[in-house]
């Protein structure tokens, strides 16, 4: 009979990913005294973490993923407490800009990015990890937390259309090779919830109800949105309600400049007939900095994540180089190079062609896949 695990051991091994709990004492510091003591919160899930990726190297190691539920409590505590950390939080703070008249706008603004990296890189990370199980209250936390940024669609594109068709002109969310993240940006921000709600009424359809019917989650979507809204606005006014509001664009910037990350320039190939290859590993960008993974709970192993999406995350395998394609650095680090887009071409174009031909030497043209069209098969005329 195998041995227990010893729980001591689990809880030490599990708490480097609860570091984000050390941005509540930073925004309470931030509320308390203003001024540049804001911009401790927003320094820490960025600038933070890229230095710590030096300092504490990579992780190359991979868990058992036959691990039961059972022992991976300590690890999976960290996702179901935080929605009430992060509502106490984040309107806790809409109440004290609406209470208090003090804050200059620029320190409103950093009030905003500092709550959004606890919404964002964290609230919606843990919304992905949530979304992906079985059990119902842990894809309420995830509808939950996807509301206090706007953002509930999120969930339908995700599990409906992303992993369906990642590496697919059918998936906005698959950063095309040189394309820059503004246009990225603009681009999902206009195409994601159409492709969610179709996928749904598809879905609908398909069971012989109507788009309309209660059972379309759009309608769970609205009304928490509206909920977390009008709890903004009672909170805090329209001072409340801006900071809110603008919280949840940055959120989804910083969530977007994640999932840009995740498949630049990375394609499945096409069969015919809108038919694609299978999900492989190395259609997703894999990185093993360690503290990177510790913030964002192991989403850098999403090679893996893509081939077992319902793996939990402390479950999740990295793979070498002659399986998925590795980044340079850390998550962190390239969602700040990928802001400015020349600088993130020269690092990342040359990777991609590394890639193309690693993995496709028979693939001579590339120009449907990079347009973003439906490629002739090999051999077609």
């Amino acid at each position: 009979m195998a041995a227990a695990p010893d729980r001591f051991a689990t809880f030490r091994a599990a708490l480097p990913f609860w570091m984000s709990l050390g941005m509540v004492p930073l925004l309470v510091a931030g509320l308390a005294l203003g001024g540049a003591v804001l911009l401790a919160l927003p320094l820490y899930g960025w600038a933070l973490v890229i230095v710590l990726d030096r300092v504490t190297g990579l992780d190359e190691e991979n868990a058992d993923p036959d691990h039961p539920d059972r022992d991976l409590f300590w690890y999976r505590l960290i996702t179901l407490v935080w929605f009430p950390v992060q509502a106490l939080a984040l309107f806790g703070a809409v109440w004290w800009a609406g209470s208090h008249a003090g804050f200059a706008w620029w320190e409103l603004a950093l009030l905003a990015l500092g709550l959004s990296v606890m919404s964002g890189p964290v609230g919606i990370v843990y919304a992905h990890e949530l979304m992906h199980q079985k059990p119902r209250v842990e894809r309420w936390l995830a509808d939950l937390l996807l509301a206090t940024v706007l953002y509930s669609h999120f969930r339908s594109e995700h599990l409906r259309v992303h992993h369906l068709h990642v590496g697919t002109p059918r998936d906005a969310v698959s950063a095309r090779y040189d394309e820059g993240f503004p246009g990225y940006f603009l681009r999902v921000l206009r195409d994601c919830a159409i492709s969610a709600w179709r996928a749904e009424v598809a879905l609908l359809r398909r069971a012989g109800l109507p788009a309309w019917h209660p059972r379309n989650p759009f309608w769970r979507y609205g009304l928490l949105q509206a909920m977390a809204l009008v709890l903004a606005a009672g909170l805090g006014g329209w001072a409340g309600l801006a900071l809110f509001l603008l919280q949840a664009f940055l959120a989804v910037w910083q969530l977007e400049l994640t999932n840009y990350i995740e498949h630049y320039g990375l394609t499945r190939r096409h069969l015919g007939d809108g038919v694609y290859e299978r999900v492989l590993p190395r259609h997703s960008w894999n990185a093993t900095q360690r503290a990177s993974n510790w913030l964002l709970i192991n989403l850098q192993r999403h090679s893996d994540h893509h081939v077992r999406p319902d793996r939990r995350f402390p479950l999740l395998q990295t793979h070498g180089p002659d399986a998925a394609p590795q980044l340079p650095l850390g998550y962190t680090a390239m969602a700040a190079i990928a802001m400015f887009p020349p600088v993130w071409r020269r690092l990342m174009n040359p990777r991609v062609r590394d890639w193309r031909r690693q993995f496709y030497p028979d693939i001579r043209d590339w120009t449907a896949y990079d347009a973003g069209t439906n490629p002739m098969p090999r051999g077609a005329s």
